[in-house]
């Protein structure tokens, strides 16, 4: 399951780069996708 998330993330990732920010996959467990949002993105 790790790998689509990165992959689904890799999709959105341009997007939100080209907006001054970034998102990071933490961690996957029991079906909940934990991501970090830096940049421009966070908060």
């Amino acid at each position: 399951m790790r790998e689509k998330v990165e992959e689904v993330l890799n999709k959105v990732r341009p997007y939100l780069q080209r907006d001054g920010g970034d998102v990071e996959l933490v961690d996957v467990k029991d079906g909940v996708v934990h991501v970090r949002l830096k940049g421009a993105c966070r908060g």
